[in-house]
């Protein structure tokens, strides 16, 4: 299983910038999916997060500027980032979970930088 994040750049505060990770390989079905940070001399923490049935979860920081959403097709998840604050700066990592027979799994991505600055 392999996770493939994109989407991250330099950003003015204010501005949008949209994420996707694309997953590859053998999963039968992903459960869940969701979007974790972490900033220099932080602890890496949940940013949102998404389940099999559509339902959304979201730290209280970034409610009502991002919001996530997957396509189940591709198995893609997408995070899409509005009003960046300077405080969201970070390496954002993508994250699943799925099972395999009866064993679950949780896989993460690379990372894609974050960088909102003016």
């Amino acid at each position: 299983v392999q996770l493939q994040a994109s989407g991250g750049g330099l950003v003015q505060p204010g501005g949008s910038l949209r994420l996707s990770c694309a997953v590859s390989g053998s999963i039968f079905s992903i459960n869940n999916m969701g979007w974790y940070r972490q900033a220099p001399g932080k602890q890496r923490e949940s940013v949102a997060s998404i389940n099999s049935g559509g339902r959304t979860s979201y730290a209280d920081s970034v409610k009502g500027r991002f919001t996530i959403s997957r396509d189940g097709a591709k198995n893609t998840v997408y995070l899409q980032m509005n009003m960046l604050k300077p405080e969201d700066a970070a390496v954002y990592y993508c994250n699943i979970g799925y099972y395999s027979g009866t064993q679950y799994f949780s896989s993460w991505g690379q990372g894609t930088l974050v960088t909102v600055s003016s």
